[in-house]
């Protein structure tokens, strides 16, 4: 008895949560000229709750009786309510037969689902003014980009094989259009944090962000922006080393989870780099802090593609390729060439390296000291490689303020991994 009473008592609070909230937005119509308020939504929460009970012992066409029953009754008053006026919304109607079946599944025990999807149907139908005025402001490029990501993301990536394939199997489709997507989608972030809190704001936002998923990704978004005129060059560099500054500490934590004995070694390395690092960006902070987001973003930055495919996939394709020399580089040079093979990995990414190395240092597959030199080896190619592609994409403008902000931070981490080396 106890539970069925509690899951009928959760139906009735759906019901007058759903019924609140319309009950208020048509609080100023008069008395019996709405379709259904709180008492009303209320009732069928009941309906739906006793409904979903007696389904539970008798079969789902009590379910499909009673929703055909609700759905023609509240056709009815639809309709009926299109004579007295002209809005031709069918909100109410259809939060309705929601709340029905919402009502009913609570019935069924399972209220707490029930009960979560409610609050978001009373969110939902309690910001309108503001997704309408979201939906007004957006532009059809960007709501193509929007689609094109899911379809890149939510679509193509799941059906994609997870296994190697090629010499040594070392190209993952999954993970090389995972890169793509990570790529695609930086590019998309970045655009959003621009738009919603402006150049300089959005531009640090998505170097914070970026710089813990991937920095070269972040680097190779913003530099794409400069040589298109979209931000300053000072801009640029921030966000850049930036996120390059918050790779190091990030590689650290990965290498140390996995072999905890490379804490030491890294850490001499990784401390001074970071805070080279993120002086230097501080330093280019300041100085874009004289520059207004209406000078970055009213000609430039408005024109560009939100979602910029092309660079993405060309970047997959860039892993793919050096993955494969990867796997070249350690066939032909054995264990010697680990370091090669950290050198040509960082080129790309510092993660998989990072994890690889940790992992048999941590088996004692290799020793700690050349595991932490390959790691430090693949963070500086990385370093070096991200300065070369802003110099390369963007220009020298932005592409000097990013090397020599960046080789000061190598050479601090250099430093100090050498002196840690000599004692």
């Amino acid at each position: 008895m106890n539970e069925i009473l509690f899951r009928l008592g959760a139906a009735l609070a759906i019901g007058l949560l759903i019924g609140l909230e319309r009950g208020w937005q048509g609080r100023d119509m008069a008395e019996g000229s709405r379709i259904a308020g709180i008492r009303t939504f209320g009732i069928i929460g009941l309906f739906g709750g006793a409904a979903g009970l007696i389904a539970e012992s008798h079969g789902g066409w009590v379910l499909a009786g009673a929703l055909a029953a609700l759905g023609a009754i509240a056709a009815a008053a639809h309709f009926r309510s299109l004579k007295a006026e002209s809005d031709v919304s069918i909100t109410t109607l259809t939060a309705l037969l929601c709340t029905f079946a919402l009502a009913a599944l609570a019935g069924l025990g399972n209220a707490e689902a029930a009960g979560a999807a409610a609050v978001v149907m009373a969110l939902l139908l309690g910001i309108k003014p503001e997704i309408h005025g979201f939906v007004r402001r957006i532009r059809r490029d960007e709501l193509l980009a929007t689609i094109r990501l899911l379809l890149v993301s939510v679509v193509v990536l799941p059906i994609l094989p997870d296994k190697g394939f090629g010499p040594g199997a070392v190209l993952n489709p999954y993970r090389i259009w995972w890169m793509v997507v990570l790529v695609a989608a930086l590019s998309y972030v970045g655009y959003v944090a621009v738009r919603a809190a402006g150049a300089r704001r959005g531009v640090l936002l998505l170097a914070l962000a970026g710089g813990l998923a991937s920095s070269t990704a972040v680097a190779l978004n913003l530099a794409r922006l400069g040589r298109q005129k979209a931000l300053s060059p000072d801009l640029i560099a921030a966000g850049t080393v930036t996120a390059s500054a918050v790779m190091f500490p990030r590689i650290f934590l990965i290498g140390v989870a996995l072999a905890p004995a490379l804490a030491q070694p890294l850490a001499a390395m990784v401390i001074p780099a970071t805070g080279a690092g993120l002086a230097a960006a501080w330093w280019l902070i300041r100085r874009t802090q004289r520059l207004t987001d209406d000078a970055l973003t009213e000609e430039g930055f408005a024109a560009r593609n939100p979602l910029d495919l092309r660079t993405a996939i060309q970047f997959g394709a860039l892993l793919a390729l050096i993955m494969v020399l990867s796997h070249a580089a350690r066939d032909l040079m054995g264990g010697a060439g680990l370091i090669a093979l950290a050198a040509v990995s960082g080129l790309a990414d510092t993660d998989a390296i990072t994890l690889s190395l940790a992992d048999a240092a941590a088996k004692e597959a290799i020793a700690e000291t050349l595991a932490a030199g390959a790691i430090v080896t693949a963070l500086a190619v990385n370093t070096v490689f991200k300065a070369g592609l802003v110099v390369a994409i963007a220009g020298w403008p932005a592409g000097l303020r990013v090397s020599a902000s960046l080789g000061l931070a190598l050479a601090a981490g250099a430093l100090g991994y050498v002196l840690t080396l000599m004692t």
